[in-house]
């Protein structure tokens, strides 16, 4: 009797442990102020334009790298490989990241079409592309790593007044090229999160040009409904890319402050940011729910797919304004 006392003593032990570990693994980082980071980062200089921008990507992968349990998407061994939702979260991170990597790689660093590519950032993006899951020959991490080493260089290159040969070109049809990238990514993010539920959707892809046409033919009509298994890993996807794209927003914001005001525009990245930090707020249940739209219990999917979707609308209505002379 008192063996079998301890056994289980010994499993409840465990089971607690492991409870407690997962709960400190799945733990996602608090927002930060890029302003402060950056004037405090840049010291005792006083940040130029793009370093804000520059710094904010640095710090996102920094903390998508070194959070707590460090980064997690590619680790095999337990209890890390039994948790899904943090590193769905850091899918989402790295999603963003990617975009404004390759944006500054192929626009914000450049002053026209003809004009040669950052020697920094040319090599930086493509290390950022490695598989996440990659574990070994070579490691995400380390890839990671050497792509924040390009990085710093280019934010300290920035900041050097002797070095022209470095440049971050805040321009209106650079941050609307950014943005129209965004906005594709949002538009996924809703979709997929709408589809917790199950959605007849009709064919639109070729919807306003009678000549169009596409590789393979496809249903009228079509049901698209979320695995069940996979309805919290794309929530928690979303969840990762809106912290990403709060910070960074936040940043251009800053950096492209002339062109926002020029245009009138500082209060839609406003009202974008605010329904971004919305998709913040704590999940208080253990799990996250999918109850029918207007059923007895909550969808977590839809309420995030609300404020993603309210998000792109005032995104593609500032990529609008940024268009107009």
């Amino acid at each position: 009797m008192q063996k079998t006392k301890l056994i289980v003593s010994s499993l409840l032990l465990l089971i607690l442990l492991g409870w407690a570990t997962a709960v400190w693994l799945s733990q996602e980082p608090d927002t930060f102020d890029v302003v402060e980071l950056a004037n405090t980062t840049a010291q005792p200089a006083k940040p130029v334009v793009g370093y804000t921008t520059t710094n904010t990507l640095i710090h996102v992968t920094e903390v998508l790298l070194h959070k707590s349990g460090g980064y997690m998407s590619n680790d095999l061994a337990p209890p890390f490989s039994m948790l899904d939702n943090m590193p769905a979260w850091e899918l989402g991170v790295l999603e963003m990241v990617r975009d404004l990597a390759l944006s500054m790689r192929t626009d914000l660093s450049r002053s026209q079409s003809q004009s040669v590519e950052n020697s920094f950032l040319k090599l930086a993006q493509p290390k950022l592309n490695i598989d996440h899951r990659s574990w070994a020959v070579p490691a995400a991490e380390a890839e990671y790593e050497e792509a924040l080493r390009l990085l710093r260089s280019y934010r300290q290159a920035l900041m050097d007044p002797n070095n022209r040969d470095h440049q971050f070109y805040a321009r209106a049809d650079n941050l609307r090229d950014l943005l129209k990238a965004i906005e594709k990514r949002l538009g996924s993010y809703s979709q997929r999160l709408s589809a917790s539920v199950g959605q007849d959707r009709l064919n639109t892809d070729l919807a306003g040009d009678v000549q169009a046409r596409q590789s393979t033919l496809t249903p009228g009509e079509q049901l698209i409904k979320t695995n069940w298994w996979r309805i919290d890993d794309e929530f928690y996807e979303a969840r990762g890319a809106c912290w990403a794209l709060l910070h960074i927003l936040k940043a251009i914001e800053v950096d492209f402050a002339d062109v926002l005001q020029r245009k009138n525009a500082s209060v839609s990245v406003q009202q974008i940011i605010r329904e971004l930090e919305s998709t913040q707020q704590a999940v208080w249940s253990p799990m996250v729910l999918n109850g029918s739209g207007f059923g007895l219990l909550a969808n977590h999917s839809l309420v995030m797919a609300n404020y993603i979707s309210r998000a792109n609308a005032a995104l593609i209505d500032l990529t609008e304004l940024l268009s107009q002379g």
